[in-house]
């Protein structure tokens, strides 16, 4: 394996050629947060917004899940314009996620908690003014439950639904509007859904959460 050596926040790392500079920093425990970036996938989503980094040399940040490493790369996970980046997407993420963290399935377990926690930001709008969804929550299906009101966009379940499951699953709509949903919108129950619950598994905060881990004392 051919291995290319860089460095990032004055570590000296070598990773192999061709990989992701998000990969190669968390290999390394160097922290770039992130939602939607999955190391299987062929072709990162880059949705989220929240692993911008600054490589000297590049006159704007870029997003580590796309970035290739390349030999004597110099990356900086904390700059003013990094972290102002990284500020106002999670700001977006939470302007239209229903927060209602004591009441979540996922509460402690959660990635955007996380992320607040390691970064140092609030789970509450600081610049950006809230712009509330009030979806039909989909609890039809016998196992889990989704709640289109708690999803960040993050594609994880549909990447992992296509690879692992049916294949049910996708985008629809554009924009502020857009959410995940079943084809042409049949409950999940109604649905060619297998019932696997990778997607439920996969997701880093309580869009989809099984069914029992609601139940008091879960």
């Amino acid at each position: 394996m051919s291995l290319v050596s860089l460095t990032i926040d004055g570590y000296d790392i070598n990773a192999p050629k061709g990989e992701r500079l998000l990969w190669a920093a968390l290999d390394n425990d160097i922290y770039i947060p992130n939602l939607c970036a999955i190391r299987e996938a062929d072709l990162p989503f880059g949705g989220c917004r929240l692993c911008f980094v600054e490589i000297e040399g590049r006159p704007s940040p870029v997003t580590a899940c796309s970035q290739p490493v390349e030999e004597g790369m110099i990356v900086h996970t904390s700059t003013l314009r990094v972290n102002r980046l990284r500020r106002t997407a999670f700001e977006f993420l939470l302007s239209h996620h229903h927060l209602d963290c004591g009441h979540c399935a996922k509460n402690r377990n959660c990635e955007l908690q996380r992320i607040a926690s390691r970064l140092g930001l609030k789970l509450k709008l600081q610049r950006i003014r809230r712009l509330p969804r009030s979806l039909p929550i989909d609890s039809s299906h016998p196992l889990f439950t989704y709640d289109p009101n708690k999803c960040v966009v993050c594609g994880k379940c549909i990447w992992v639904c296509q690879q692992k499951g049916s294949g049910d699953i996708d985008f629809a709509f554009r924009g502020i509007d857009t959410v995940v949903s079943t084809f042409d919108g049949v409950p999940m129950a109604d649905s060619m859904c297998t019932s696997c619950l990778e997607c439920v598994d996969i997701c880093p905060v309580g869009a989809l959460v099984r069914k029992d881990s609601q139940q008091p004392g879960k």
